[in-house]
């Protein structure tokens, strides 16, 4: 094999992971993996186990038997040791004479996290302070035959972050503590690390510590490729599509050769003659593309389809191979729209791909685990699956994580969907020492190189909610200290992490902060006045307490970008991690779970606006019954605002609208807690996600209320026109069979719009409608053409379901049977049936329908099994809940 081919090879294992002691070798290139069993002891050395790298030391503890799970109860506090002590990794390895012999060998560490001081053989190599970049040594002269001692000391972050605050003795740098109902450590702004490991209002406190990615020795005598990028550009005048690559590669010397780029299915090919200069640098090539060859574009999900192509780079030297590789290149544009709107003040955002306008659909994404190590390949895979399931298109990687890993962005490349990409800086002030942004510009440099050949990445954003922190005062800051604080939020993200970016990619948008006023905060100096202004930009709204169900509660904002309500897990994922004491709602451990400031109560007010409470006699039947409500009303609070996002794309109200963009909070969950998210730790999907599958689908009716005239809105993202009306059925809460129909005429809804197909006094509605009355029917409507139904089938309440009349239990029968394609369960009712929720416990898997309105006596509904099962344990474990059986 080439000597780059065996260094490709070797990458992809480093990728996807290999045991310790692995090697690649060539004439001139050797690689030893130091991945696989290490030894771990803490400070005083009471502790001494073997570790696996990567890994941290949470998950090696529980893995040899010296915690029990840390999720298990009142853990995160019990285990806040942990994070207290400092902790030493140590392996020994011995290498060969002939990975000695080569001229550079290089210590490299993937990610360390975090603050660590690296020895080899009692020497030491370097220090390490930032958990997102990646560490090389130069090692050769300090190897030995024989063993060789490896250890990295590792510093406690809680200890570290504190240390550093006191250091910043000018001015605080805010906010000192995390809330108290949150249970965390202090001053996580002062170490670049996960943010959100010091706790969130989601998630737990668990400061990690350890080897997070990969280490291994890199050996070699002419150069290393250390990372390849490649970008394409598109020049309209000339529409011709070019290629930028990036080879990152560090040289024993100067090292003069060829270079030749080949994309064989677009007949494009060029050789370079090129020079690498010693050390690392950045060598940088661009290859023409064929005009005559038709590219095929990268669509986002529901837009078309992810097609990609090869590319090839080699180099020679005289004649010998000195670099082979292959990686995927896929084609599409982006950009982000912001210009002057008729009838409104202000300026658009949107996204614009491949020139074409795209509403985005989705959510946003959180560390899927407190301990990274434990985030596997089929995690990752359930979880954007879910969300493409979902119709979704968009993913927000949020600010106080991690930057995923590369599995992470292949998906969503596959999948088509488009990611919003943080920086990882959240709800915080941050200093601005030279070495704090030193370790900063480093490692922006190293993300936007390891990411921008990604084209799920449709654009950068400098941090989660730090311009709005410092415009609105979340942090008390006296006024005639603000200018420092701008100062310092002006230096971090726009003349270092802005410069960074647009040096390195200049093929997406940047934002400095989310939400922002975008074009208009730049023109405010960055920090605008009001960066919630629904005139630009992206926004962020959440409130708790009035009514979820009136639209007009929302902001006609541009681009929503975080909105949501919290809801409660199921009882099968609470239940491993819980005792029986546990399950009440008044408990410890419920309240212990809940980190947000008065959320349990939240959650009961809200569903009390238009539900009954559970009141059961039964205590733990009461507690599951709430844990169901939750959901109801989360599921129905969130398909309310995102429908009213959804049809406000067409229209401008009293100058605002033109809405193009939803991404509820939050996906997924980082534990079994209370949570924003759709879907509950482990994979279980919400009844919130079962909803966003209706309310993302691509032709989609949204009935609302005004001034008591009912509107039914279609919307659709297709690219092509329908001709569609609205169907309404109305349903006495009392009766399965419908009172009476009615059906409007057709109308032209242009692709990408929102379009109002019918209106219609509710009054006069209900005139026409024989015995009706608000309290006593629902209505339930669809979207037709001339060919049929057109998208989901959608509901109205006429009043709140504690008021109607008539609706009763509805004795849900459910009968189990096996298929072709899994296990079918066939539900028969005997009246309506509001929310009607199917639950198998602890069987994984996924119904193909959940949490629906049941308004016909027989129905059935798919379940898929993600591990082996039978039509006798499904029947045990299925119970089937609806609206009527909580009270």
């Amino acid at each position: 094999m080439t000597l780059f081919g065996n260094i490709f090879s070797v990458l992809l294992c480093l990728l996807f992971g290999f045991s310790s002691g692995f090697s690649s070798e060539t004439d001139s290139h050797q690689t030893l993996s130091l991945s696989g069993k290490w030894r771990l002891s803490n400070s005083n050395n009471s502790l001494s186990l073997p570790a696996e790298v990567p890994g941290c030391v949470h998950s090696a503890l529980q893995q040899q038997g010296y915690i029990q799970d840390p999720y298990i109860r009142f853990n995160d506090v019990s285990y806040r040791w942990i994070a207290l002590d400092n902790w030493t990794y140590t392996t020994t390895f011995t290498v060969s004479t002939q990975l000695r012999a080569k001229q550079k060998v290089l210590l490299v560490f993937d990610g360390v996290d975090t603050v660590a001081s690296i020895s080899l053989n009692g020497i030491i190599v370097g220090n390490t302070d930032n958990m997102f970049r990646r560490y090389d040594f130069p090692v050769r002269d300090l190897l030995k035959d024989g063993d060789n001692v490896l250890k990295v000391s590792l510093m406690s972050p809680v200890f570290y972050a504190s240390e550093r605050r006191k250091a910043h003795s000018a001015y605080r740098v805010p906010p000192e503590c995390p809330p108290d109902v949150q249970k965390g450590e202090c001053h996580v702004n002062f170490i670049r690390k996960e943010q959100s490991s010091f706790s969130w209002d989601w998630g737990p406190s668990f400061p990690t510590m350890g080897l997070w990615k990969g280490v291994q020795l890199e050996a070699f005598d002419v150069l290393q490729l250390i990372q390849v990028s490649s970008v394409p550009l598109y020049n309209v005048s000339v529409s011709q599509w070019r290629v930028q690559i990036e080879l990152l590669v560090e040289a024993v010397q100067t090292t003069n050769g060829e270079v030749m780029l080949s994309v064989p299915e677009l007949v494009s090919e060029r050789t370079f003659q090129t020079q690498f200069l010693p050390g690392k640098t950045k060598n940088t090539f661009t290859l023409h593309i064929n005009t005559s060859s038709e590219v095929k574009l990268w669509w986002p999900n529901g837009h078309g389809e992810q097609p990609f192509y090869r590319i090839t780079v080699t180099g020679s030297q005289d004649g010998f191979s000195i670099l082979n590789t292959e990686s995927k290149v896929y084609f599409r544009t982006v950009e982000l729209v912001q210009e002057p709107v008729v009838g409104s003040p202000g300026l658009s955002f949107y996204f614009r791909i491949n020139g074409k306008p795209v509403f985005l659909k989705g959510s946003n994404w959180i560390p899927a685990h407190s301990f990274q190590d434990q985030v596997t390949p089929a995690i990752l895979r359930n979880l954007l699956q879910s969300a493409v399931d979902a119709n979704m298109n968009a993913l927000r990687v949020w600010g106080g994580g991690v930057y995923e890993q590369d599995l992470f962005y292949s998906i969503c490349d596959e999948m088509g969907i488009m990611v919003w990409q943080d920086f990882m800086f959240a709800c915080a002030m941050y200093p601005t020492e030279d070495d704090f942004i030193q370790t900063v510009r480093e490692e922006v440099i190293q993300q936007v190189r390891r990411l921008k050949s990604h084209p799920s990445i449709i654009i950068w954003s400098g941090n989660n909610e730090n311009e709005a922190a410092l415009a609105t005062d979340w942090f008390n800051i006296p006024i005639s200290q603000k200018p420092t604080y701008v100062k310092d939020y002006v230096t971090l993200y726009v003349n270092n992490i802005r410069a960074i970016v647009q040096e390195e990619d200049q093929s997406r948008p940047f934002l400095v902060s989310s939400p922002t006023n975008g074009a208009e905060s730049e023109q405010e100096g960055w920090v605008a006045a009001n960066p919630y202004d629904p005139h630009y930009g992206d926004t962020h709204f959440y409130s708790y307490t009035v009514d979820c169900w009136d639209w007009r509660t929302f902001p006609r904002t541009r681009f929503a970008s975080e909105y949501g309500f919290q809801s409660w897990p199921s009882f099968s994922t609470l239940q491993p991690v819980s005792i029986k004491e546990d399950w009440s709602y008044s408990s410890n451990f419920t309240s212990h779970r809940q980190h947000h400031a008065d959320g349990n109560q939240q959650m009961l007010q809200q569903a009390a606006l238009h539900f009954h409470l559970p009141n059961s006699t039964d205590p733990l039947k009461r507690f599951t019954d709430t844990l169901y409500l939750t959901q109801v009303m989360q599921a129905q609070c969130v398909k309310t605002q995102t429908e009213f996002y959804r049809r406000s794309q067409s229209e401008i109200i009293e100058g605002k609208g033109h809405t193009m963009g939803a991404l509820y909070w939050q996906l997924n969950d980082i534990w079994q807690a209370p949570s924003w998210a759709s879907i509950e730790f482990g994979g279980k999907w919400k009844m919130l996600h079962h909803f966003a599958e209706s309310f993302f689908a691509a032709v989609l009716p949204v009935g609302f209320e005004d001034d008591d005239t009912l509107l039914i809105y279609a919307v659709s993202d297709l690219s092509h026109d329908l001709k569609l009306r609205a169907a309404v059925s109305f349903y006495s809460w009392s009766d399965l069979d419908p009172v009476c129909t009615l059906k409007s005429e057709l109308l032209l809804v242009p692709g990408g719009s929102a379009v109002p197909v019918f209106k219609m006094p509710v009054a006069a509605l209900l005139a026409g409608c024989g015995p009706c009355t608000r309290l006593t029917c629902l209505l339930t409507f669809h979207l037709e053409d001339s060919s049929g139904q057109q998208g989901p089938t959608n509901h109205h309440f006429l009043c709140s379901p504690k008021d109607a009349q008539g609706l009763q239990r509805p004795n849900i029968t459910a009968k189990v049977q096996e298929d072709k394609t899994g296990y079918a369960v066939t539900l028969h009712s005997s009246s309506v049936a509001p929310f009607v929720w199917l639950d198998v416990g602890n069987i994984p898997g996924r119904f193909s329908s959940n949490g629906f309105l049941m308004v016909s006596r027989n129905r059935t509904v798919i379940f898929n099994a993600w591990r082996p099962t039978s039509v006798t344990e499904l029947s045990r474990s299925l119970t089937v809940t609806s609206l009527r059986d909580v009270y």
